[in-house]
């Protein structure tokens, strides 16, 4: 298994720490609104780390949490909390937003056929675990009080923008201190705060420095080490984490333990619609509903994912979109013939046995999902392999794609009135012994796109 590190900027032998076991953090929505499909592509991607990590025969320990405190609009400290202007929009309270956008989220992944990870952590619920972690950093001598707020201070390490190789002195020398004066440093940020510019905040917690709430980024470290240890595999996420939140994350974490938190740092890139990243901000943004309301399946735009690496911007469009979904009916009404000559091969050919091989060094380099998918349709078109060796390797490269290919079946197409009343004419004017017109019929039915093939059951129509 080969896994690009953001933090290494290449391709590395993935080594875990514990033989044959990987434990696995994936930073989840912050649920305040419908998670857009830009979004969505990220959790495929995760989605297909975790099932090629246990083809390659892992036990994978996958946590994700739950946002539902919530955070700024703005990556730093700045802008407006986005649960309470929620509920402010929608005249419901922020626990109601929080239930009713975490609810939407998992449908959207179940309709991707994207599998739930082991733990499934919520920040409301860890607040204990936060709190104890801004105490090891207050003990450690990385914290101040500024304006009633805990901050961190990011001159108390060496190394911190190590993540995404910031120039810490550019940074200072351009910064905007006014954004917040409270900070010694403008790239400081908060862990706590118990003074709120928003009157009667409605998630705070009591805490040693007062009442208030969680910074964002300290709820990630704090659920992560809580379930897979002070040192740990892989953390993903989008591309967009990586300069603010996950940089974050690293300097308290390491702050905090005295030593490497993480040892794999995987990202997805941006979808794109226009030229710019899809984004709630923006207004920029397609929801998985607004696509099944369009007519597409949810697993059409799985199958888009899957055409571009997930390191590569992806530009989505309808056009696009609908490339996809023809390629993905195609790739089930083959299954479906497959399926209709009998099951899969209990013991696949050597023939077949090397696609699936092939396949599964294409996930494991890197998950090269658009070479994994050139393999499948190379196997699907070559007729040196029997239907139950075809069904048995399609299954075997599904397990990863997760595209729900043994759920395909042959559907019994209905004519249309026009093609049924032809044929249903042609078939009387041959009972009358009308050749002629029965003949002309036929004929029209041809310049349709159409053959007549007689069979012992009646005629049928064949598309051409």
């Amino acid at each position: 298994m080969r896994l690009y590190n953001t933090m290494s900027r290449s391709i590395e032998e993935f080594v875990p720490i514990n033989e044959g076991k990987v434990s696995m953090y994936c930073c989840g929505p912050t649920v305040y609104n419908y998670a857009h499909i830009g979004n969505l592509r990220t959790y495929i991607f995760e989605d297909l780390l975790r099932r090629t990590l246990r083809r390659s025969g892992y036990d994978v320990k996958h946590v994700m949490n739950i946002t539902d405190v919530g955070h700024l609009t703005g990556d730093g400290d700045d802008g407006e909390d986005k649960m309470e202007k929620s509920a402010r929009e929608t005249g419901r309270t922020v626990w109601d937003i929080a239930e009713f956008y975490m609810k939407a989220f998992f449908r959207d992944e179940e309709a991707l056929n994207i599998e739930r990870p082991d733990i499934i952590c919520r920040a409301t619920e860890h607040i204990d675990d936060m709190i104890n972690l801004i105490k090891r950093l207050e003990e450690g001598g990385h914290t101040y009080i500024s304006g009633g707020n805990v901050y961190f201070s990011i001159d108390s390490i060496s190394d911190y923008g190590k993540l995404a190789r910031l120039n810490l002195d550019d940074l200072k020398s351009g910064a905007r201190i006014e954004v917040d004066s409270n900070k010694k440093n403008p790239k400081d940020f908060v862990l706590w705060f118990t003074n709120s510019k928003f009157k009667d905040q409605a998630m705070m917690w009591d805490s040693p420095w007062g009442r208030g709430y969680p910074g964002w980024h300290i709820e990630c470290s704090a659920m992560s080490m809580k379930y897979l240890g002070e040192h740990f595999d892989i953390h993903c996420g989008g591309i967009d984490a990586i300069p603010v939140h996950h940089t974050n994350e690293i300097a308290q974490s390491e702050a905090a333990t005295g030593k490497t938190w993480v040892n794999y740092w995987c990202h997805g890139e941006f979808l794109l619609m226009g030229n710019a990243k899809m984004s709630k901000s923006s207004g920029s943004f397609v929801t998985l509903p607004v696509l099944e309301g369009e007519g597409y399946d949810a697993l059409d735009y799985r199958y888009f994912c899957l055409t571009g690496h997930y390191r590569s911007q992806l530009r989505f469009s309808y056009e696009a979109l609908d490339a996809a979904r023809s390629a993905r009916k195609g790739i089930m009404e083959r299954i479906a013939d497959a399926k209709s000559e009998g099951p899969a091969a209990t013991d696949p050919s050597e023939k077949a046995r090397e696609y699936m091989a092939a396949f599964d060094e294409a996930m494991e380099n890197d998950l090269n999902a658009p070479k994994a998918l050139s393999i499948l349709w190379q196997m699907l078109k070559d007729n040196g392999l029997s239907s139950s060796d075809k069904l048995a390797a399609a299954y075997h490269m599904d397990g990863i794609l997760g595209l729900g290919l043994d759920k395909a079946e042959k559907k019994e197409e209905t004519l249309d009135a026009e093609l049924q009343a032809l044929l249903d004419e042609r078939t009387a004017a041959k009972k009358a012994k009308d050749y002629k017109k029965a003949d002309e019929i036929r004929d029209k039915l041809l310049s349709m796109g159409y053959a007549v093939k007689d069979t012992p059951a009646g005629p049928v129509l064949q598309k051409m």
